[in-house]
This record gives structure tokens, sequence and C-alpha cells, in this order.
């Protein structure tokens, strides 16, 4: 295949495998968020919106020879089951910041190319191979939003419903800071929502259970 019509998470992940990167530097090469390339290895059938269709048309043509080949290959050989992950493709974690401040909490609307079509979420960010998922959960909500914060408790783990990724979930406390979109690439807004208005925002069906009780016990 010299030209691909219509990018999917799984080709966008072929190409990874014959760039031979990693998340991060993958994610950099295209200019885009690591939680993107995440997504992408977590659904492998969805869709990239418009704009990332041609970041990856550019980063396939402008690829050396021998990476077209092996992404040619790659694709000549898949007998793709379903939810596969391509070779070599790391485990996933994220950490995800339930952020309180008085009665309410912090959410961010993704842009609607995000796995599993899920758009109101709480910040959250992929944590490093050998990273702390406490450090990830500040340093990506400060990133996302603008808003400092703490952790205050580990509300537990699971593998997320929809995407099959690893979450840890925490409960931080407010510190400081305004809450603005501080990643356009890949949020719409940021906004403080009453916390027992959450599941007007976020499916109460996907919602982690421990967060929910921990949310009724702010309030």
């Amino acid at each position: 295949m010299d030209v691909v019509e219509r990018w999917t998470g799984r080709y966008a992940c072929l190409l990874q495998s014959a760039l031979r990167l990693g998340n991060e530097q993958f994610a950099a090469h295209l200019g885009i968020a690591v939680r993107t390339v995440a997504a992408w290895h977590a659904d492998p059938s969805v869709m990239p919106r418009r704009e990332m269709q041609q970041l990856l048309d550019t980063a396939h043509e402008q690829a050396p020879p021998a990476v077209r080949q092996r992404f040619a290959l790659l694709l000549a050989k898949e007998q793709p089951p379903s939810g596969s992950v391509p070779p070599g493709a790391q485990a996933l974690r994220v950490a995800i910041a339930v952020v309180v401040r008085d009665s309410d909490v912090l959410l961010v609307c993704r842009r609607d190319s995000d796995a599993a079509g899920i758009t109101w979420q709480f910040p959250a960010g992929v944590i490093k191979p050998g990273g702390k998922a406490e450090t990830t959960t500040v340093r990506e909500t400060l990133d996302e939003t603008g808003v400092h914060c703490a952790v205050r408790k580990h509300l537990g783990n699971r593998l997320h419903p929809a995407t099959r990724v690893l979450c840890e979930y925490f409960l931080c406390e407010y510190l400081a800071g305004e809450a603005t979109n501080s990643d356009t690439a890949e949020n719409i807004d940021v906004m403080w929502v009453p916390r027992n208005a959450v599941p007007r925002f976020i499916s109460v069906d996907t919602i982690f259970p421990p967060v929910l009780a921990a949310l009724e016990e702010q309030t």
C-alpha cells in the first residue's frame, strides 16, 4: 500500500512500529500529545480527526524508503485480531486526577477523536516508564488546565471499560491557579462543575465507583 486513504489507530501504530519509535518518541515525531498515541493503541479502530490524518500522511510521505518498506510489509502481513496491539507496544498506564475545590470538581473536554468517543473527562496523563503516578497526576493537571493540585488519596486502579487502558485514580486537592484550556490541541474546554453534576458530563456507567464515592463524601 503506497497511500493510506484513511488512517485508523491501527495503521498509525503500524507506522510507529515501522519507524521503530516508542510512544513518546512517536508523539514527538508527529508533534502531538502522548495520550493521543495511547488512545490509538487502546482503540485500534478509532479514526483520527482530519488534522491528525494530515500529520500521519506527512510522516508517511517523509519517511525514509526503508521505513516505508517496513510499513508496507507490516500492512501486508496484517491479520488483525480484535483489539490487538502491534508488536513492541508498551503497556500503558494513565494517571487520573480527581481535583476538588470546595463543592466543585475539575473536568476537561477532549476533542472528538479521543478513544471510544469520550468527551468530558477528569484530567489525565500517560505515566512514563519508571515514572511515578502521583508526579504524573500533578504535572499533567497543571499542563492541561493551569491548576496546581496536590494528591490527597489514591482511589485505586482498573482497566478502563472503554479504552482498556490501566488507570490509576487520585483524589487531589486544589492549591492555586485559574482553570484554563492550556492544551488546545487535545482539549476543547476546561471547567469546574458541581460534584453532584458530574454524571451529567460523564456517563455514570464509566465512572470508577471509588471516584463516585469520594465525590459523595466531599459534598
